[in-house]
């Protein structure tokens, strides 16, 4: 589809269309440059599996496999050059001073993308055919590249191949005329698609490369070679286990007959098994090329274990490919710390933390008194009432899916302590008439060391004073003194006593009696 685009593209150009359609080159550059990169990728993929086949036997795939990294040579240095070029002919058009600005740009950002007077003097010099400059350089390094290309394949697949990078032609210009393939990729021709052209031909590279290195991956059957790794593996379901548990692992090699059983030995306790100790060794059945191991979790502590695996290869040879892993025996152990304090207070949301050892899937907790809701990474204890005396929280974890009892922890519950009443910053002692005149609010504070923020509202209280010689006692709605307290005690005298009691306040556990206030206006 992006070939499509690129030589309608073309044609338009060649038929002088307004610039608007030009920019069209933007967007087909845009998408072959990422058909490039995403094709690049799967041509390392090729050569990744290609290098595995050698490193497994470097006598059968040796052969191919030199003349591969030959092709990725030749591919690389033909991508390098037509890189370079663009390079050049971006610095020259939009003026720039170093290649590295040239090398960043995008074309999508050229400011004299519609320029094709720099780019024609670049590419084709002075020569009227495009035989001096550039452009021709370039065909001759293309030509060079497929011929040598060509060469890597064997002569009964060559015909096979699909090479591309046509410089042969014949090429025409909009009136018919005969052109060199320089002129007709590059005479007149704007930096917009200048560049479009040479990302082009580096996918018409890869496109070669990509025939020719699998053309030669191919030689090798694959009734002689079916490893696609080359190191034994241990995968263990899980390397934390809990005494009654098994340690479960699959230890995978890929087998040249997927038929064959591998003869697989381990020993328990040591860091590697030597072929001296393979027939001392407890032995596996295996399947397919596929081993499962599973060892109960009898004791605590780090177990390890080593082993090999043997297979025939399709020459006769034994191959050993070795293995190790370790786990851990552990009693199921459960962590849960109050972030706060040892107990939970009645009324309040009492958080925790629950930790459980051995990476769970998930950790279900539960309360026998309250509820408990998750908040971020910690636990809420709520909705705990007064009469109860305990709450214990049980937690489970779930590791494969099934929930395993990882234990319990009982919490002490205590009403939440009454709070401290203040007037004018004083809950006792002496205070001067001017400040409990200015201060006539009853203010609530938490006990000192109680860690929780809590609001509490007073509702009424009594206030007692022998200000007016006799006992006088007032019943109060609210927090405030009233205008008639306010107006005796600015007619106290000295070392005249005054009481606020009965204190009733309402906070988040319900209703408190907070202790008196006992002053003496001095």
């Amino acid at each position: 589809m992006i070939g499509m685009m690129y030589l309608v593209l073309t044609a338009l150009l060649a038929l002088n269309v307004s610039k608007q359609i030009l920019d069209a080159f933007i967007v087909v550059n845009e998408s072959t440059e990422t058909t490039n990169t995403n094709f690049s990728r799967k041509i390392q993929d090729t050569y990744d599996k290609f290098q595995i086949q050698y490193q497994l036997n470097p006598n059968k795939v040796g052969p191919y496999w030199e003349k591969a990294k030959k092709a990725r040579y030749y591919a690389n240095n033909l991508t390098r050059y037509i890189d370079s070029i663009r390079a050049v002919v971006v610095l020259k058009t939009e003026r720039l001073e170093t290649l590295q600005e040239a090398w960043n740009l995008k074309l999508s950002e050229a400011a004299r993308k519609d320029n094709f007077d720099v780019p024609t003097a670049y590419f084709i010099g002075s020569s009227y055919d495009g035989s001096v400059g550039p452009a021709h350089d370039l065909k001759l390094q293309i030509e060079k590249f497929k011929v040598d290309m060509i060469e890597l394949v064997d002569p009964k697949y060559k015909g096979m191949i699909k090479m591309g990078l046509d410089t042969k032609g014949p090429f025409y210009d909009a009136s018919g005329n005969k052109q060199t393939w320089e002129i007709h990729n590059f005479y007149h021709t704007i930096l917009a698609a200048c560049v479009t052209i040479l990302n082009q031909l580096k996918a018409d590279v890869n496109n070669a490369e990509f025939d020719v290195i699998n053309n030669l991956f191919s030689t090798i059957t694959a009734e002689d070679w079916k490893f696609n790794e080359i190191q034994a593996k241990v995968i263990p379901k899980n390397n934390y286990v809990f005494i009654g548990e098994q340690y479960q692992a699959e230890i995978l090699v890929a087998a040249y007959d997927t038929t064959q059983n591998p003869d697989v030995r381990y020993m328990l306790g040591v860091d590697s098994l030597t072929p001296a100790n393979f027939k001392n060794a407890t032995p596996i059945i295996g399947k397919a090329g596929i081993v499962s191991i599973s060892m109960e979790g009898t004791s605590e502590g780090l177990k390890k274990f080593a082993g090999i695996i043997r297979i025939i290869s399709p020459l006769g040879d034994t191959m050993p490919f070795h293995f190790k892993d370790e786990y851990i025996v552990a009693k199921p152990t459960l962590t849960i710390s109050p972030t706060k304090m040892n107990v939970f207070y009645i009324g309040l949301d009492n958080p925790i933390s629950i930790t459980v050892p051995g990476s769970p899937e998930r950790i279900i907790p539960t309360t026998s008194a309250g509820k408990i809701r998750p908040e971020g990474k910690d636990w809420i204890v709520y909705d705990l009432r007064r009469g109860q005396r305990e709450a214990v929280v049980s937690v489970s974890g779930v590791f494969e899916g099934k929930a395993r009892n990882m234990g319990s922890f009982t919490f002490r519950l205590k009403p939440v302590p009454d709070p401290i009443a203040k007037i004018g910053a004083k809950s006792g002692g002496t205070i001067s008439k001017s400040l409990l005149v200015a201060s006539p609010y009853i203010i609530l504070e938490k006990p000192v060391g109680f860690d929780f923020d809590l609001k509490y509202t007073v509702t009424s209280f009594t206030f007692v004073t022998d200000i007016l010689g006799d006992i006088y006692d007032d019943k109060v709605t609210g927090n405030s003194l009233t205008p008639d307290i306010v107006k005796m005690i600015n007619g106290a005298k000295k070392n005249k006593r005054i009481w606020i009691e009965n204190i009733i306040a309402v906070g988040p556990d319900g209703e408190h009696s907070v202790p008196t206030i006992a002053l003496k206006i001095n």
